[in-house]
């Protein structure tokens, strides 16, 4: 497996880098970055945080995922390599400005305070409306959906399965343990290195469990989302066992949830399901 990530070596030598991205590659998150970087400032965003990043020692390279509101870049940042998540705020949206810069300030100080080997590592952010940066350790493994999609169904390993399923249960052991709730718990948001160890990722919508309530207005991923959750009442650490329940499925299966079906189609299916277990009680 190790052979896979000769390229990732090649640019980390004891943590001193070999090669600085060029300028191509640097201009080709442009359009996000020009908010965040301005010819070698050190800008540290609004306030001086103990989390803030010195943006003249950050270089963004290519993108390699996105969101609805986010992208995620492969970048270095004083000389590691690193994901940078830019989330940008639309101009045209208070209301949603408002609930990404508040979930921005929540995954952040989440992040501040997790500290496991299964646990995606936080570097540094930056706060400079309408782009906030969130910067990473960077995995080069990728995310566990993608390697399970490049395996024939029902092709794993039991023992990998079993090393993998360990990895993810020892991180949200640790989360709940913490008093955390993780709330979009899916493979790809499930990170691989390149010793196929397992880091859980994205805090975005995580909570204290103290401080979570209903989910009215909850953004997850219907696939992987438990019937509470989808029916928008009060939660617990429970939806994140539910989760994983369908993570340990798809590790079995190499297959995607639900695959037959729209995700709203299985949002209805598991609703329906989990009324007529509660009625038959």
């Amino acid at each position: 497996m190790k052979k896979n990530f000769n390229w990732f070596k090649q640019i980390a030598n004891n943590g001193k880098l070999e090669r600085r991205l060029s300028l191509g590659e640097y201009k080709r998150a442009a359009s996000w970055s020009k908010y965040i970087v301005s010819s070698g400032a050190a800008i540290k965003g609004e306030g001086e945080e103990e989390w803030s990043a010195d943006m003249s020692q950050l270089y963004i390279g290519n993108k390699f995922a996105s969101g609805r509101h986010s992208r995620i870049y492969r970048g270095v940042y004083k000389h590691r390599e690193v994901a940078i998540k830019l989330i940008s705020q639309p101009e045209e949206d208070g209301h949603l400005a408002t609930f990404l810069e508040k979930q921005f300030t929540s995954e952040v100080a989440l992040l501040l305070r997790l500290k496991h080997p299964n646990i995606i590592t936080f570097i540094a952010a930056c706060k400079k409306p309408p782009v906030f940066c969130i910067i990473t350790e960077y995995l080069p493994g990728g995310s566990l959906r993608k390697y399970l999609h490049q395996q024939e169904p029902y092709s794993s390993p039991l023992n990998l399965v079993v090393k993998l399923a360990l990895d993810i249960a020892h991180g949200m052991q640790y989360l709940h343990a913490e008093g955390i709730l993780h709330r979009d718990l899916k493979s790809e948001n499930l990170l691989l290195d390149e010793d196929m160890c397992v880091k859980v990722s994205d805090f975005g919508i995580s909570c204290l469990e103290s401080q979570c309530g209903s989910a009215k207005g909850f953004t997850g991923t219907y696939r992987w989302m438990a019937p509470e959750m989808i029916k928008e009442k009060n939660h617990t650490k429970k939806v994140d066992v539910y989760s994983f329940g369908i993570v340990l499925w798809e590790l079995l299966t190499a297959l995607t949830p639900f695959d037959d079906m729209t995700p709203e189609q299985a949002a209805f299916a598991v609703c329906q399901k989990y009324h007529a277990s509660l009625s038959a009680r």
